[in-house]
Formats: C-alpha cells, sequence, structure tokens
C-alpha cells in the first residue's frame, strides 16, 4: 500500500510510503482518501500525525503520470485529487505533520491540511507547480494565503522557489523546527498529548476556528456559541469542572 494507517495509544499515524520520493500518484490520493475517513471514523484514533519517512515527506505529485493526461482527463479529476487532500484536513481530530526531507508541490499542500506542522532543519517547502506551467490544484492557493497571508503565498506560488525550514518557520508555514532525527518523534509527543484531551472539545475548537476563518465573523460566532452551549451536555465538561473545583486547574483527565 502507497498510504498506510498504524494506530497506537490513540495517535493514527498517516504513513506516506511510496519509494523513493512519496510521489503522490492517483492511486496515492484515492488511498490517502480513504485512510483519512478511517481515521475520522475511529473511536481509537484521537489525533493524527502525518509522516512520510525519515528522508521525505513527499515531492509533489508524480509527474509522468500528469503528463499523460490531457486536459478532458484532469477535468474528470481535478475534484479527486481536492477531495483526497480535504478528506485530511476535515479529519475532525487534531493533526499534525512531521515534515523532512522535500515537502513540494502536494507534497507542501498535504501539510498544509495539518493543524500544525513540524520540520526537520534539513525540510524544504515550496510550490513549484508554476515551473511546469500550471498553478497548484490540491488546495495551495487557497491554504497556503490563508496560513501564511496572501502576499507570502503569491511570492512562493508565483516564483515556484523552495523554503528552508527556517525561512518557512518565519512566515508561519510551519510552527516548530527540530533536528530531523527528532521530527516523528516530537510530532507524536504533540499528538499523544492531545489524544489524553477531551475528544469533542477539540473538534470544536478545530470546527470552529476552520469554519469561521471560511466565513464572515456573525456566522463563525455562531458556530462557535452553539458548540460552547452543547459543550455543556458532555462528560467531559463535568468531568473538567469538577477537576477544576476539586483539584485545582489543568489535573483533569477524560480518558
Amino acid at each position: 500500500m502507497t498510504v498506510n494507517l498504524e494506530v497506537a495509544e490513540g495517535v493514527g499515524t498517516l504513513r506516506l510510503d511510496r519509494p523513493p520520493m512519496n510521489a503522490l500518484d492517483v492511486a496515492t490520493q484515492d488511498r490517502l482518501k480513504e485512510l483519512a475517513e478511517e481515521a475520522t471514523r475511529r473511536e481509537d484514533v484521537r489525533a493524527v500525525v502525518i509522516y512520510g519517512g525519515e528522508r521525505v515527506f513527499a515531492a509533489g505529485a508524480d509527474i509522468k503520470e500528469m503528463q499523460a493526461m490531457d486536459h478532458t482527463a484532469m477535468v474528470l479529476r481535478a475534484r479527486a485529487l481536492q477531495d483526497s487532500f480535504t478528506a485530511v484536513a476535515r479529519i475532525p481530530k487534531p493533526v499534525v505533520a512531521a515534515v523532512t526531507g522535500y515537502a513540494l508541490g502536494g507534497g507542501c499542500e498535504l501539510a498544509l491540511c495539518a493543524d500544525y506542522r513540524i520540520a526537520a532543519e534539513n525540510a524544504k517547502l515550496g510550490q513549484p507547480e508554476i515551473l511546469l506551467g500550471l498553478i497548484p490544484g490540491a488546495g495551495g492557493t487557497q491554504r497556503l494565503s490563508r496560513l501564511v497571508g496572501p502576499s507570502k503565498a503569491k511570492d512562493l506560488i508565483f516564483t515556484g522557489r523552495q523554503v528552508k525550514a527556517d525561512e518557512a518557520l518565519a512566515i508561519g508555514l510551519v510552527d516548530r523546527v527540530v533536528p530531523a532525527a527528532e521530527v516523528y518523534e516530537q510530532a507524536h509527543a504533540w499528538a499523544a498529548k492531545l489524544a489524553q484531551g477531551p475528544a469533542i472539545a477539540l473538534r470544536a475548537a478545530k470546527e470552529s476556528i476552520d469554519t469561521g476563518l471560511e466565513t464572515d465573523i456573525d456566522t463563525g460566532l455562531a458556530v462557535e456559541r452553539n458548540w460552547f452551549a452543547g459543550l455543556f451536555a458532555t462528560e467531559d465538561r463535568e468531568r473538567g469542572m469538577r477537576s477544576f473545583v476539586e483539584e485545582g486547574p489543568g489535573k483533569a483527565k477524560f480518558l
């Protein structure tokens, strides 16, 4: 399989496995969607890590496969391409990308689908599609601009240049830079900590933030308000408040 889902301690690792560069061909895209939907459904998966291995995250699309496609073929495929990445972005649980080596084109777009990105010191990220006479087609024009702002997104997309980890951190493309040997360990630790948290409240927080970024503030506030009130019906809210009153802040256990 080109993508695998490995589950341990409440953390599901979506592991790209298409050597040597984890090129995201059609089969890999479809498998990614399938496993993202499985991670969404499974109760034993409470947080997710996206990982490409020790050497590379994903160097982009399978260019040879794309070269053989004409306009009609891509019209038929483009929605499925976006849907596979959107399935990752819509996992209603905390998702962290563990970025090693190259995360280019579709690889960068996949990292953008995570809630948090931890990159190796030697990582390189970018959207080089313009160098092929194309633009990003798996969400890059939308998610990148929302993350780093339109000017920085246009710089990366217009030029197709790659950015090293330190610049990616400075512009907000990644959230933490660590030695390459520690990328997966730290990403898993981030996910494992959140996997111990209140699952419904985490889902509520993610949906409220993501919806608010995609709509006007009044709609976003309505989503937040409805989730906030709804959480008062959960056992986690009762447990969290009882622990706060009886033991002090930060000591509640939700599992």
